[in-house]
């Protein structure tokens, strides 16, 4: 009222001062309306209100609520959001609006209140309350409306939304609880929600939900723990007084128990009969018509069966029984006392055995088993009984057996010896030993070992001991003769080698007829003092020399004092030099893909020797050399033979090169020296290098000069000019050759010294093509190639003479291998076409003397083969038509020029030539 008459004044006021006039009346009229929502208005919903002016535009709005400006609404609709807890009347709105133009604002006219309606209640039913543990609980929930609303749960707080789970199931208006817990517990509230205004439901009041726990079922079982046998009741009872019957588990909850033979089952009882091991878990749960329907399952029992104690048996004696010996049982079972005690032999019940310790006396003739025994014991209370023990088998040994041994000396024994006697018991110790001769105890022999002199003490030994501890004695051995040799042994002398050379070892062997002796070794004479001794029955010399030959001698000697043998007959050993064997070439000029065979010879004696085979090189360290280390040695393939030749196929190009040979026997190895070298060498050109000389001939005549050359074509370096005499090794050129290019070695004035066999050889080893180079100090030489020449060829052989000025042109004869062949008046014989046939020693001989021999080297040509067999058909038929035709040709031209001095080796070398 009194807010009313205060609106009441303030419009009046405001009329006095604004004036009145019939303008007024035309002021634009603000009315309220409600946009949205056009039906009831519900705590939390917005509603929209809209202020329209009738006229005009450009309007700012005011607002006000229960006549209280909202200065921050302005617009012309605003929101109102109604507070969730507001019901009734939620205010009066108005709206005024205000402009810069006349009229400068309007006036209310139309006052809107908004009116709230209370949300529709929800009420929740829950059933059974309380409820026991694991029963079903079901909460309802139903709201005032009769719309279709969807509900949602909450325990406890607001925002504790209860979900769909395994254990909790919501359908509709209800939510399940399938097995009430007592984590279930607590206040539960529910509220609607649908799509249509209102949108929810206020929550309900909530509801105390209560989960008492089932009855507790107790289980108890007697006796336990139990033995093997015996029977055992289980019993079960709920805490509450009502009438209840019971279900029995074992091992898991599903595993009910059931009446059978050895389970009894009686109200609240199940009785077990027989235990023989552990059993359970058990448990039992009470079951009854009413709420609630079962109790809690008990704790669960586990029935342990103790297994009966134990008896066993133990023997007094430790270790063997021997006969005649009396042994005491004892039957120990433990826990427990006040037992009887029951005895059995071989399964056979010993009725006056009940006591606890028992005698048994080992007959004295009695060996192997003497019998099983166990026991077993009863008593009044639980255990009522012991299990038996294990049999015990008594074993009887016998005494252990002495055995009389010959120590020392082995073997035959002599007249003069001393033997040690020695008694052997085959088990134990501490042994007092006791000895008998003939059957006869020497006085004080109490010793393992004794010590008797022959012949005097010669007889039959036996011995037997005796000592403090079990077994207290042995059987007595069997005799043992000692028996008597009676002659002085011989030794035998022998030795491994027969020829010895310096540097060799030689092995001595002294042999007698029984063992056990040291040898004694002697030289020059017997009755000398030992050069040595030893315990084995040989001696070797290592490294021996030849003062170390002569007369040896052994014997044998032992025992203490020792007893020796006869000498053994002598033994000569002789000692010569370290052999060098010596190595032949069966051909030192050979033609490419010739074989060459190695020959070593050592000695005419029938030692074994093996033979290895070694190529010179340059000297290098680490590889073994000759003495003068002028060469090193490297081993061929295949390097170690037992055959006292070699045989060598080059693959390619005959390569030329000094060649060495070594022999060794025995184990380890004794080596010869090494072989002189030998010389391989071949006139062909080398792909690494080649010798050229100039002038171009074999032969030179004294006074002379020569130029040998060294032609590279190869990459190897340090090449040098090697030179091979009959009288000497190979030596360098007497030049100093100061570079690679200055490959040339002049030799400005020959002498015979200069004749032999020149090559060049790299620092790696490899070697040219050699050449065989002859001066003569005489009138004639013969120029022939240097080189190989190839079939097909024409050459030319030249007879020189030292005075060729005075007379230029001498009658001359050619020889070959000896045998005259030709006489020329030009001093010149050439063979125009050149084969295989010709190669041999040439020289020619006329008034002024005859020149030395001159090997020539014929080179076969290579064949080429034919494309195909049609080919090869055609070509030997038409070289058979060809060949006879020029063999009639040739056979007329022969009989035509017989008789012409000169021409018959030119025709016989062109009829060859055509046979090919």
């Amino acid at each position: 009222m009194e807010s009313t008459l205060i609106c009441v004044l303030l419009l009046l006021n405001t009329y006095i001062n604004s004036g009145h006039s019939e303008d007024d009346d035309a002021l634009p009229t603000a009315s309220v309306k409600i946009v949205n929502p056009q039906s009831l208005l519900y705590p939390g919903e917005t509603v929209t209100l809209q202020c329209d002016i009738s006229d005009y535009t450009d309007w700012t709005y005011r607002w006000f609520r229960d006549n209280h400006h909202l200065p921050s609404q302005t617009s012309k609709a605003i929101d109102i959001t109604i507070p969730i807890t507001q019901t009734g009347q939620a205010g009066q709105y108005r709206c005024e609006g205000l402009r810069t133009d006349r009229p400068q604002r309007s006036q209310p006219i139309v006052v809107v209140t908004i009116s709230v309606t209370a949300l529709p209640n929800s009420t929740l039913t829950v059933k059974p309350n309380p409820a026991f543990t694991g029963e079903k609980v079901t909460l309802k929930c139903s709201v005032t409306y009769d719309s279709s609303w969807n509900y949602q749960w909450y325990k406890d707080w607001n925002f504790n939304v209860v979900p769909q789970s395994v254990s909790h199931t919501i359908t509709g208006d209800t939510l399940t609880i399938s097995r009430a817990a007592e984590s279930d517990q607590g206040q539960y509230w529910c509220e609607g929600n649908r799509v249509s205004r209102p949108t929810s439901s206020q929550p309900g009041d909530p509801v105390t939900l209560t989960v008492e726990g089932l009855p507790k079922a107790t289980l108890t079982v007697e006796p336990n723990p139990v033995f093997p046998g015996e029977t055992v009741t289980l019993t079960c009872s709920v805490e509450s007084d009502s009438i209840w019957s019971y279900k029995w588990y074992k091992d898991r909850n599903d595993n009910v128990v059931s009446q059978s033979g050895r389970h009894t089952i009686t109200g609240d009882t199940l009785t077990i009969n027989g235990a023989t091991v552990n059993e359970g878990p058990y448990w039992c749960q009470g079951e009854r018509d009413s709420r609630p329907t079962s109790s809690s399952i008990s704790d669960p029992v586990t029935i342990t069966v103790n297994a009966l104690p134990v008896a066993s048996v133990s023997v007094s004696s430790q270790g063997l029984l021997y006969s005649g010996e009396t042994v005491s049982l004892q039957c120990v079972i433990p826990g427990y006392t006040d037992w009887r005690y029951y005895w059995y032999k071989n399964n056979q019940h010993l009725p006056d055995e009940t006591s606890k310790v028992i005698y048994i006396t080992i007959p004295i003739t009695q060996t192997g088993q003497a019998g099983q025994y166990w026991c077993e014991g009863n008593r009044v209370s639980r255990p009522t009984s012991s299990l038996p023990s294990d049999p015990v088998t008594l074993t009887v040994k016998a005494l252990p057996t002495a055995l009389v041994k010959i120590v020392t000396p082995q073997g035959l024994l002599y007249p003069g010896e001393t033997v040690t006697l020695r008694c052997d018991i085959s088990d134990y110790t501490d042994w007092t030993y006791r000895w008998f001769r003939n059957n006869e105890e020497p006085p004080i022999q109490t010793r393992k070992t004794i010590t008797i002199s022959l012949p005097d003490q010669a007889g039959k030994y036996q011995c037997f001991g005796t000592r403090r501890d079990r077994p207290q004695k042995s059987y007595r051995s069997s005799a043992l003769p000692i028996i008597i040799t009676d002659y002085q042994p011989k030794t035998t002398l022998t030795s491994d080698k027969e020829n010895i050379f310096t540097g060799d070892r030689v092995t001595l062997s002294c042999t007698v007829e029984s063992p056990g002796w040291k040898f004694y070794w002697y030289r020059h004479r017997p009755d000398s003092t030992p050069v040595t001794t030893t315990s084995g029955y040989s001696y070797t010399l290592s490294w021996v020399s030849v003062s170390d030959g002569g007369q040896y001698w052994c014997r044998a000697g032992r025992g203490d004092p020792v007893y020796y043998t006869l000498y053994s007959d002598p033994v000569q050993i002789n000692i010569t030099d370290q052999p060098q064997p010596v190595l032949s070439i069966s051909s030192q000029w050979l033609n490419p893909g010739d074989s060459v065979t190695l020959s070593c010879e050592v000695d005419k004696t029938s030692i074994v020797w093996r033979f290895s085979w070694y190529r010179t090189v340059p000297y290098r360290a680490g590889l073994p050399s000759l003495s003068d280390k002028s060469y090193s040695l490297q081993p061929l393939s295949d390097n170690v033979t037992s055959e006292d030749s070699y045989t060598q196929i080059p693959a390619g190009p005959t390569p030329t090169g000094g060649y060495v040979c070594r022999a060794g026997r025995g184990d380890p190895v004794y080596d010869t020296f090494y072989s002189e070298p030998q010389f391989l060498w071949s006139g062909d050109l080398q792909p690494s290098a080649s010798l050229t000389v100039n002038p171009n001939t074999t032969q030179h005549f004294t006074s002379k000069s020569l130029s040998l050359i060294c032609e590279l074509k190869g990459n190897s370096t340090g090449w040098r000019l090697k030179r091979h005499t009959e009288t000497a090794r190979r030596s360098e050129c007497p030049s100093t050759w100061r570079s690679i290019t200055e490959s040339t070695c002049t030799i400005t004035s020959l002498t015979t010294w200069h004749s032999g066999v020149f090559w060049c050889e790299s620092g790696s080893g490899e070697n040219s093509n050699a050449v065989n180079i002859t001066v003569n100090d005489g009138d004639v030489i013969l120029e022939s190639p240097v080189h190989p020449v190839t079939e097909g060829d024409s050459v030319t052989l030249t007879c020189t003479f030292r005075h060729q000025g005075t007379n230029p042109k001498l009658k001359t004869d050619f020889y070959k291998d000896g045998t005259l062949i030709k006489n020329e008046t030009t001093g010149e014989m050439t063979i125009p076409i050149v084969s295989k046939s010709d190669e041999g020693f040439y020289k020619c001989k006329s008034d002024e003397g005859e020149s030395p021999e001159s090997w020539v080297t014929v080179r076969v040509s290579p064949v080429v083969s034919p494309g195909s067999s049609t080919s090869v058909l055609v070509l030997v038929v038409v070289g058979l038509l060809v060949a006879g035709v020029l063999l009639v040709i040739l056979l007329v031209l022969l009989v035509r020029y017989q008789n012409r001095k000169g021409e018959t080796f030119e025709m016989y070398h062109l009829i060859l030539l055509c046979l090919g």
